[in-house]
């Protein structure tokens, strides 16, 4: 497909989204879903980007504002009622950040005398901080495109409220760790276990926020997130980030991918933290390559999680260039360069995973349909992925 085909397509599929879940047109009980949600912003910034067509932008605006009235107040099968955060109702308007925002599961989440079930705790409501850190990039994709501060001043106030929710110190004098879940009021964890990724994440994600602050909207004025990044920065030091998941592996590549872009804008390097990131995400991609799980039948494979890898990848080869491009900012590490040239070699199978996708049948299968709206917003992304890689 060309550019023109790329983007009726990625258009037909977010307009069919929108339909769906109650965004366009406006439904009385839209249904939201953090995580999903945040690529769809993306989605349609880029839309916006490629087709100077507001009604792209206007689907953003308009989902981020449905998504703070939604999962940034109290479900309705709760007696609790308003903002999450606590605030007055006008107050919470002017910072629908302030509490966090739920991860907008089908059941209500667990409560504090209910004993813990692996198997139901995936479909019961929450906060999870790495669906909340893809909202803070999203809302700062906003501000950048928008050029309108309060979308980055909310993604602020929510790096600030979830780093002091999710992280704690098991011991005095010991390290800092995160927990998974937390409640919808964030006073008590629900899956106390550390996220492999959560704190690189989080680290990419603040020094997102803190740079934009800085370099595009000096006329911010509130705290900024310089303890909350060394915090975070110390949860991560030693950290082991290997992973055999194609979701993560393309998480890491799109970490790496923003990192690159801060080392440009700042014209410094972070450490060698890039190549930290990409040694990993290169022993990962190969070992998912040789799996053989590619090869299988749409019914044995959760598109999501692969899709995740493709944008990733394609995360992957725009860094390489900028890579190439800017030698005097990344130096002359070895090291970098046998990685970029590595990567080189798994150029198709992002390409793979998208033509296996688009395939009408394939699309037809449970894991499909019983995922639908965030394998239809990642595959978007897949075949648009710049409004989600380029910050």
């Amino acid at each position: 497909m060309n550019q023109t085909e790329t983007a009726d397509r990625v258009a037909e599929i977010m307009l069919v989204f929108a339909r769906l879940t109650g965004l366009e047109p406006a439904g009385a009980l839209p249904q939201r879903y953090l995580w999903t949600d945040a690529f769809a912003v993306c989605n349609y910034l880029e839309l916006f980007r490629q087709t100077e067509d507001k009604t792209y932008q206007e689907l953003a605006l308009r989902l981020v504002d449905q998504v703070h009235h939604t999962l940034g107040r109290h479900r309705n099968d709760d007696p609790r009622t308003g903002w999450i955060s606590g605030l007055p109702e006008r107050e919470g308007e002017l910072h629908p950040t302030l509490g966090g925002l739920r991860i907008g599961k089908q059941h209500k989440e667990r409560g504090p005398d209910e004993p813990y079930n692996e198997r139901r705790e995936w479909d019961q409501d929450g906060q999870y901080y790495h669906y909340l850190t893809k909202w803070m990039h999203a809302l700062n994709q906003v501000s950048q495109v928008t050029k309108d501060v309060k979308y980055l001043r909310w993604a602020i106030e929510l790096a600030q409220t979830v780093h002091a929710g999710f992280t704690y110190l098991p011991r005095p004098g010991g390290r800092k760790r995160m927990y998974w879940k937390m409640s919808t009021d964030l006073t008590r964890p629900l899956v106390p276990s550390m996220g492999q990724h959560d704190p690189l994440d989080g680290f990419v994600t603040y020094n997102e926020l803190q740079l934009a602050a800085i370099q595009d909207f000096a006329q911010l004025s509130q705290p900024g997130l310089n303890e909350d990044i060394a915090d975070i920065a110390d949860i991560c030091r030693g950290m082991s980030l290997s992973t055999d998941d194609p979701l993560g592996i393309g998480g890491l590549f799109s970490d790496a991918s923003r990192i690159a872009q801060l080392t440009i804008k700042r014209g410094s390097a972070y450490g060698n933290l890039l190549e930290s990131i990409l040694d990993p995400a290169l022993t990962g991609l190969d070992c998912f390559a040789k799996g053989g799980s590619l090869g299988l039948p749409a019914g044995y494979r959760l598109a999501f999680r692969e899709l995740g890898l493709s944008i990733g990848l394609s995360g992957a080869g725009m860094m390489a260039a900028w890579i190439e491009e800017n030698p005097d900012v990344f130096g002359r590490s070895g090291v970098l360069k046998r990685q970029v040239e590595s990567l080189a070699g798994y150029g198709p199978v992002g390409k793979n995973i998208e033509q296996f996708w688009m395939h009408g049948m394939n699309r037809q299968v449970d894991t499909w349909t019983e995922h639908r709206e965030i394998n239809m917003v990642m595959l978007a992304t897949s075949l648009a992925p710049k409004g989600f890689l380029v910050i």
